[in-house]
């Protein structure tokens, strides 16, 4: 028997499973020293989902024409012990909260940053986003 044929008879198929809630806790606590920091990672996509709007309104004007002013407001309610953050930016349809939720440290930001970049070679003025929408969001689970 040849050493290749050894092996095949050892070789197996094992399963991976992995306790998702606290993989996540330890990814959340090994990125974010400061439990505060969920805070700026909410606004911070707030702001990337205004930028964005903004950005796909240069070619679609209409996006923007009932509404041209973004804003991103906080509310807090004590008694309910929630913090709300609203925003009026792109927002995400049922496949992209798919896609992008069911996938930790997936960047939607990230492939946008590659249309922009391609806009910018072009002779556009891309706007530039600062989060990496995925590992951030995940951050208001450390609260």
């Amino acid at each position: 028997m040849t050493a290749n044929a050894k092996q095949k008879d050892t070789d197996q198929t094992m399963n991976f499973s992995a306790d998702v809630a606290r993989l996540l806790d330890i990814v959340a606590n090994a990125l974010y020293s400061n439990r505060d920091v969920f805070l700026r990672e909410l606004i911070s996509n707030a702001a990337d989902a205004c930028d964005r709007l903004r950005y796909d309104a240069i070619e679609t004007p209409d996006l923007t024409k009932d509404n041209p002013n973004f804003r991103i407001h906080i509310y807090k309610d004590t008694d309910a012990r929630t913090l709300t953050i609203v925003d009026n930016g792109i927002g995400m349809n049922r496949d992209e909260l798919i896609d992008h939720l069911g996938t930790i440290a997936k960047s939607g930001t990230g492939a946008l940053m590659e249309q922009m970049k391609a806009a910018k070679q072009d002779g556009a003025d891309p706007l530039k986003l600062i989060g990496q929408f995925g590992v951030g969001f995940y951050a208001c689970f450390m609260v």
